[in-house]
């Protein structure tokens, strides 16, 4: 990783050092020498941890778990683009040769007012989990296991679901979005269940609890700048939006609100 296989290369990090929630954060600068271009950014973060670790130095706090853009935790903001220069592609995906020897790196957490930093590049993303509580879910009968045939569904849906379902929860379309919202994640989660007959029972409280929650979690309004379908690593389409708009129209005229308590009235 630190230069034993491709082109060495010698950069500068600019990093975003915060220690905890309340306390003040500001960018420290490191130079991170002979890493090879074959690393993946977070490798040569390795690299430069190892290096802080051995002369003493407190090692940059980052998230990070499969290292194969499935888990979503590697969130960083680098040079103002969320996960990097690499379209489709997650943090853990990047590799050292998209950037120039040389060349200054800016490295920061997702900026959003509902995702709280942590320590350092590590923010808290649980209101994601929160939106998807509200509602991401189906009701199915226990017992034995249906048939795969026996629920027919149409390969337009089927496709449509699946391309939703790829979303990671990484939070790179609220980093990326001026308005820091959480409808293109939302309007995934939505979509992957709404289109399919095992969702139908759910759908529209379904719809109505999680925009709900998004709102309750404090993210910006959906004014369909189109930066999120531009950083998604998944390229998850904007068209998911415009689903969850229209369900939630149908759900507002058509649900009625649940009563408490039991008896008339």
């Amino acid at each position: 990783m630190g230069g034993t296989s491709g082109k060495p290369m010698n950069l500068t990090l600019e990093v975003w050092r915060q220690r905890g929630p309340d306390a003040p954060g500001d960018f420290v600068t490191y130079r991170a020498e002979g890493i090879s271009s074959d690393a993946s950014f977070l490798e040569m973060l390795d690299v430069v941890n190892e290096r802080l670790t051995a002369q003493g130095d407190e090692p940059i706090a980052f998230s990070h778990d499969c290292r194969e853009g499935i888990c979503g935790s590697c969130a960083l903001m680098i040079n103002g683009a969320a996960h990097g220069p690499v379209t489709g592609a997650a943090t853990c995906q990047v590799h050292m040769r998209s950037f120039v020897d040389g060349q200054t790196i800016v490295v920061e957490p997702w900026r959003a007012q509902p995702f709280p930093v942590i320590k350092d590049l590590v923010v808290d993303r649980s209101a994601l989990d929160r939106i998807v509580q509200a509602g991401g879910f189906i009701t199915a009968a226990t017992g034995g296991a249906r048939d795969a045939n026996e629920i027919l569904v149409p390969k337009t849906d089927a496709d449509v679901a699946m391309d939703a379902a790829a979303c990671i929860g990484c939070g790179a379309c609220v980093a990326a979005c001026p308005n820091g919202s959480a409808s293109l994640f939302t309007g995934a989660k939505l979509t992957h269940l709404n289109v399919l007959p095992q969702g139908q029972p759910e759908r529209y409280r379904r719809t109505l609890g999680m925009v709900a929650q998004m709102d309750i979690e404090g993210f910006g309004g959906c004014t369909l700048y189109g930066e999120c379908q531009d950083a998604c690593p998944k390229l998850i389409s904007i068209d998911t939006i415009g689903r969850m708009n229209r369900d939630y129209i149908r759900a507002t005229l058509t649900q009625q609100p649940e009563r408490s308590g039991s008896g008339e009235g």
